[in-house]
């Protein structure tokens, strides 16, 4: 919950908190003080945040290694239209020693999060550009001799759609975007009409947008973001995306005046990013 409401609301606000407006903001989903400020901690041994005394007030901020998580997170969010296929796949192979496991487990992590498929044991592939992002892990994890990369065409002898099939199991994918399409269609008219006749708080607003986006990002997870050439004619992806986008304009305003009644208090309101629209959210690619 911490991380979503760093990538959907204080990266926007130059990437700082005050934990005394973080802790207020988990107290509307019932988180209390020690939860937040255990999280908070872990996420700093994890390398995500940072802490910054300011006389007695405690601030977190971003690192780069967390910046570059969140910016790839919202690119991946907001962007409402799956990708254009350049015809190549990305191929990562790597042989890692059994005296390594723990970091073949947590390169298998980082590559299922990009939204690489496990072709076979220790081949891994994608039909996206993602070149950067493997640069990235293999200079993160030092693990120059034991990986190849390769950019390739598929000349069969079946059809591309094989390869997907062989790495990816989209049907699972599909229920789990049935499963969030029935939830929130529901949620989404009644909350619509509650809105228009101004009987929802703020702070009813922000727990809604914010537990929408919590639940959707679960996707980066599981969805590896597949070119409409290689995705079922059908894909419920591309609904629940419909889904999401109409669902968090609705809610965005009311959601961003709670935010900010909260974060005026002892954070700098002026760095709030120029660009940023919360109902026009900049990332939403129409």
């Amino acid at each position: 919950m911490i991380f979503t409401i760093y990538g959907d609301y204080i990266r926007n606000y130059g990437s700082k908190i005050w934990i005394g407006s973080l802790i207020r903001l988990l107290k509307e989903f019932g988180h209390n003080e020690q939860g937040v400020r255990v999280a908070v901690s872990r996420m700093v041994k994890q390398g995500w945040i940072q802490s910054e005394k300011q006389g007695n007030k405690s601030y977190y901020f971003l690192t780069e290694r967390g910046v570059q998580r969140m910016d790839e997170a919202a690119n991946r969010i907001y962007k409402m239209k799956p990708n254009e296929w350049d015809g190549k796949w990305r191929i990562l192979m790597y042989t890692i020693p059994e005296d390594k496991r723990q970091l073949r487990d947590d390169l298998r992590k980082e590559l299922l999060w990009s939204g690489f498929g496990s072709f076979s044991n220790g081949c891994w592939i994608s039909p996206n550009d993602l070149e950067k992002e493997i640069d990235l892990l293999i200079a993160k994890y030092e693990i120059d001799e034991y990986v190849d990369f390769f950019i390739s065409e598929y000349k069969g002898p079946k059809e591309n759609h094989s390869l997907v099939e062989k790495s990816w199991q989209l049907e699972e994918i599909e229920n789990k975007y049935e499963q969030f399409i029935e939830k929130y269609s529901k949620q989404f008219i009644v909350h619509q009409s509650i809105i228009s006749r101004g009987e929802m708080s703020d702070a009813d607003c922000f727990v809604e947008r914010t537990n929408l986006v919590h639940e959707y990002r679960k996707f980066l997870f599981i969805d590896p973001g597949l070119p409409n050439e290689l995705l079922p004619s059908k894909w419920n992806g591309n609904h629940a995306a419909l889904l999401f986008s109409q669902y968090y304009q609705v809610l965005a305003e009311p959601a961003s005046r709670f935010f900010e009644s909260v974060f005026q208090e002892n954070n700098d309101l002026w760095r709030k990013d120029e660009a940023y629209d919360a109902k026009d959210h900049p990332l939403i690619i129409k």
